[in-house]
């Protein structure tokens, strides 16, 4: 589950880079676009946290998810240690 949230985080982080750079274009190459380079700027920063924050959810998830089969790993082992000295 985590890697979704890493290709997310991944897609908005392209998208900030494309905000950014449409910000430093003159209006001249952007005909029917919006031509204030400090909406650009705007949402560039808004996709960029949004990507960050995505990021930091599929980092937490991964975390979860290991500790998760961790303690797993170690129940089964506890149960193994358990059974084997009764046989």
């Amino acid at each position: 589950m985590s890697r979704n949230f890493y290709i997310l985080a991944g897609t908005l982080s392209l998208f900030a880079v494309i905000s950014g750079i449409m910000s430093l274009l003159p209006s001249t190459f952007q005909p029917g676009l919006p031509a204030n380079g400090s909406l650009w700027r705007t949402v560039a920063l808004l996709l960029l946290l949004a990507g960050l924050a995505s990021a930091l959810v599929g980092i937490m998830s991964n975390l979860f998810e290991q500790v998760d089969r961790h303690s797993e790993e170690a129940r089964q082992a506890a149960r193994r240690k358990r059974r084997s000295p009764r046989e």
